[in-house]
């Protein structure tokens, strides 16, 4: 009832010619002469160059956003004081009116001695009912308390404008010290500026000062690499003129004979001697005449060999090419057979549903099908 589905080697085959692609790439890459220079790599350089300018733009926003954290920071530090004065005074005020509202002098248990009987107590009795022990002033008593009221009221306003003046001194020294402080960061970003502005300066000073001191040292190295080639030719000119002037290339005869003298024939000096005699030349052409047979013979048989080599490595590949046709006509036709199998294995699966959806609707078995079923199986 399932499908069979052959085994394909094209993944197999791709990955191979992959690596075969890039080994490929990598040997040219390798191997490439042009890329292989002298001296200076430009390149590497250059790298340089751009790492270099990468790390100085990675510096400057690291202190930019340095710069853009520390305003922050002195902004939430501004408004942290602003809140918190803002909360005190809150404060003070909530305090006060707590004050004026639930603790007042006329609400205290004292408050008809110190306040008498205007504000917090008062005789809703009537004064000929009450008895001796009801009297609270008597008469002769509390002689100065107008005077000292006006006293407490003036030391009250006297103590209120103090603190009025005091609140109003701290709130001067506060904005000035913010001021200051104010000023001090304005004067460290500006110095801050300064410092970086003149570091820029001193970088770029040293880079022309490098660039001028290398351009230099090529200059110089290209004059005395030139110097040199000079020096070279001269002594190279002087060498060949010397040699060919020289006795060996003249092949001087006087420069081979030596005088010995007593009587004796001149002898002959044979590493300056340039001439042979005709034996001599004679075996030289025989010696080069059998090495010229001898290469001859090597060249013929290296020829034959490798001709051999070459039928054998073709009939090699015939052989190879024969095996991939019959494997590939095996698989083909191996597929093939698959593809009846699952065919056939198709057309019966269709019929038993199309057996099993008329058992459905009419619910009667049907011989023919078993008939067809077996039949087909078979």
């Amino acid at each position: 009832m399932y499908k069979v589905d052959l085994p394909i080697d094209q993944s197999i085959e791709k990955a191979v010619q992959r690596r075969r692609s890039a080994e490929t790439a990598r040997k040219a890459r390798v191997f490439n002469t042009r890329l292989r220079v002298m001296g200076l790599d430009t390149d590497a350089l250059n790298q340089q160059v751009q790492e270099k300018k990468h790390q100085q733009n990675m510096e400057m926003q690291r202190d930019q956003a340095f710069e853009k954290l520390r305003i922050c920071h002195d902004e939430a530090l501004v408004q942290q004081k602003t809140g918190e004065e803002e909360k005190r005074a809150a404060l003070h005020t909530d305090l006060t009116q707590y004050w004026a509202t639930h603790q007042r002098v006329e609400d205290s248990c004292d408050a008809d001695l110190k306040c008498g009987l205007k504000g917090a107590f008062r005789i809703t009795i009537p004064e000929s009912e009450l008895g001796p022990a009801s009297m609270q002033i008597f008469q002769g008593e509390d002689v100065g308390r107008e005077q000292r009221r006006r006293e407490q009221i003036r030391k009250a306003e006297e103590d209120l404008r103090a603190q009025k003046e005091e609140h109003e001194r701290r709130r001067m020294r506060d904005k000035q010290r913010e001021t200051l402080v104010s000023k001090e960061l304005v004067y460290q970003d500006l110095m801050g500026v300064q410092l970086y502005t003149q570091e820029e300066e001193c970088k770029k000073a040293a880079r022309v000062a490098l660039d001028n001191c290398n351009q230099a040292l090529a200059v110089d190295r290209a004059q005395n690499l030139e110097e040199q080639h000079r020096r070279e030719e001269r002594e190279n000119v002087a060498e060949v003129w010397h040699t060919l002037t020289s006795d060996m290339m003249t092949e001087c005869p006087e420069a081979a004979v030596r005088q010995v003298g007593e009587g004796r024939p001149p002898q002959v000096l044979v590493d300056k001697w340039k001439g042979m005699r005709p034996e001599q030349l004679s075996a030289i052409h025989r010696g080069r005449e059998e090495q010229r047979v001898e290469k001859q013979r090597q060249y013929e048989a290296e020829k034959a060999q490798n001709a051999a080599w070459e039928c054998r490595l073709l009939k090699q590949l015939r052989e190879v090419e024969e095996e991939e046709k019959r494997a590939a006509e095996l698989r083909r036709e191996k597929r093939l057979q698959t593809d009846l199998y699952n065919m056939q294995l198709a057309r019966e699966q269709q019929a038993h549903q199309d057996y099993l959806n008329k058992q459905l609707y009419t619910n009667k078995p049907s011989k023919d099908y078993f008939h067809q079923f077996n039949t087909s199986s078979r």
